[in-house]
């Protein structure tokens, strides 16, 4: 039975990247899916799988978020009342936090409990934003891992980012980067799952990870 997978357009995003590698990756696992970019609430309440990007400042991206007239309630209705399977991207992941502290105080969906605050590497010499390819050091195991190599020697995943989460339940946190220290790297509860790296932009690592969220039933 085919699924649809709603990748939000609110201006924000690499909607182009995100859509391609999500249809390769369903190509490539053999899924009957469709991937539909979208700032239609309606399609995205209705769609089976919804997938929020985001680049750019976090109070830029939730004021665009807001400007969609539903979106946020669209949102709510697929991901947190009829338990769909949602994923967050980059700032589409911070998003989901209580709030962000770039520049401003901004509230966040307060899905995930937490600030995004600063990235503070203890080195240093340790150039920000956070820029370029880090492996994953999982903290507990998540469906959207399973058969990625992980650790030393295992994939990459692509990072872009000055800021990062701190979830207030440690127990939400699913892996972290190194970075002059712990720094976030994917998040999850339920239904929901969030990564600060860019699977569309990971090669190896992120088709497998968008497989793995076209195939989850959390």
């Amino acid at each position: 039975m085919s699924e649809t997978v709603a990748i939000i357009d609110y201006g924000s995003g690499n909607l182009h990247s995100a859509a391609k590698a999500f249809e390769r990756a369903a190509r490539e696992a053999g899924l009957d899916t469709r991937i539909l970019v979208t700032g239609d609430p309606d399609a995205v309440a209705a769609a089976d799988r919804v997938v929020l990007p985001g680049v750019g400042a976090y109070a830029d991206c939730r004021r665009g978020l807001d400007a969609v007239p539903g979106m946020v309630e669209a949102m709510t209705r697929a991901a947190i009342e009829a338990g769909r399977p949602f994923l967050g991207i980059c700032v589409g992941m911070q998003l989901m936090a209580t709030r962000g502290l770039e520049y401003e105080t901004t509230p966040g969906l307060g899905w995930i409990p937490g600030d995004v605050g600063p990235i503070r590497p203890a080195d240093p010499a340790l150039k920000i934003p956070h820029m370029g390819w880090n492996t994953l050091k999982p903290d507990r195991d998540h469906a959207l891992l399973a058969g990625i190599p992980t650790g030393e020697g295992g994939l990459h995943a692509y990072f872009v980012h000055s800021y990062a989460l701190k979830a207030g339940r440690p127990g939400e946190v699913v892996a972290h980067a190194d970075y002059g220290g712990p720094v976030t790297a994917m998040v999850g509860r339920d239904n929901l799952a969030g990564t600060q790296f860019h699977p569309e932009k990971s090669q190896r690592l992120g088709l497998a990870l968008l497989a793995n969220f076209l195939r989850w039933r959390p």
